[in-house]
């Protein structure tokens, strides 16, 4: 069984309750900056990162917030698929000291 959810600074999609792909993130204010997305090599190749990736974006629009896209994959992925473009934020002051 495929689950995903949000569990505090990262989305985690699990196969059979295993972690098989991961994205990590920090809130700014009403930001939420997406810094790393990987997919265990041996499910590579499936979509997960992009399933995981549509799924994270989805509940960012649910909980009112922006997008900022540190990660490639992230990035990439918004740069494909447009329905998101209006959550995309711009990553001035979201670095810190």
């Amino acid at each position: 069984m495929k689950t995903i959810e949000d569990v505090g600074g990262r989305y985690e999609l699990a196969i059979d309750g295993a972690a098989v792909a991961v994205s990590t993130y920090r809130d700014v204010g009403q930001r939420r900056v997406f810094l790393h997305t990987e997919v265990d090599p041996d499910h590579a190749g499936q979509g997960l990162a992009t399933e995981l990736i549509e799924w994270a974006l989805g509940d960012v629009r649910e909980k009112g917030l922006r997008i900022v896209a540190r990660c490639p994959m992230v990035a990439g992925y918004l740069t494909k698929h447009h329905q998101f473009d209006d959550l995309v934020d711009s990553p001035q002051g979201v670095d810190g000291p």
